[in-house]
């Protein structure tokens, strides 16, 4: 049985949340602690815990996060200068929450994604 979490909440509507869209396979909701002036976490309604659990049923709604992304960014404005998409995995990823969620992140210059190539 797959686990409750709080993003579980915020589709429901049991958690008070800033939702800028909504539709049968994904949710996506304002960041509570954004880090950039644009800072939406797109979700899957279903609970998928991590990339590593995606299964071949999924593919429907991961391509769905990538196009809510897209509109999104156009809604926002941080299309045409450019934006971040976001998954992390697992404990080096930094993954907060188990239940896999798609950063749409832009709105300023974001830098590097990771610092200078590790030394060999």
């Amino acid at each position: 049985m797959t686990q409750e979490t709080l993003f579980s909440k915020i589709i429901r509507k049991e958690l008070p949340s800033d939702i800028v869209y909504q539709d049968d396979l994904v949710t996506a909701f304002r960041d509570i602690q954004p880090r950039a002036s644009t800072h939406i976490l797109i979700v899957p309604n279903k609970v998928i815990p991590t990339s590593n659990d995606v299964c071949p049923d999924d593919e429907l709604t991961l391509g769905r996060m990538i196009t809510v992304a897209s509109k999104l960014a156009t809604a926002e404005g941080i299309a045409t200068d450019g934006y971040r998409l976001i998954i992390n995995c697992g404990d080096h990823g930094h993954q907060e929450v188990l239940h896999l969620h798609m950063h749409l992140i832009g709105g300023r210059d974001l830098g590097q994604m990771v610092p200078p190539p590790y030394p060999n």
